[in-house]
């Protein structure tokens, strides 16, 4: 498998994981405290959305480099 194809699948598989997730979360630590032998943090959990058309924009592109990446020039 060339570098061509790898590529074309991962556009693909990351354009359905789009689609079908619709974004991803991801938790940050933000205050830490101590208090003698008592310790606090918090955490905050933030969400990045994906648009819809970038995930099929993003298969569409996987698609055409399967399809045009086995032309041979």
């Amino acid at each position: 498998m060339n570098a061509v194809k790898i590529a074309a699948i991962l556009f693909i598989v990351s354009g359905v994981l789009a689609l079908v997730y619709g974004g991803f979360s991801y938790t940050t630590e933000t205050h830490e405290a101590k208090l003698g032998t008592i310790e606090l943090s918090v955490q905050e959990k933030q969400k990045i959305n994906v648009p819809a058309w970038a995930g099929v924009v993003a298969i569409v592109i996987g698609s055409g480099l399967l399809l045009l990446g086995n032309k041979k020039s």
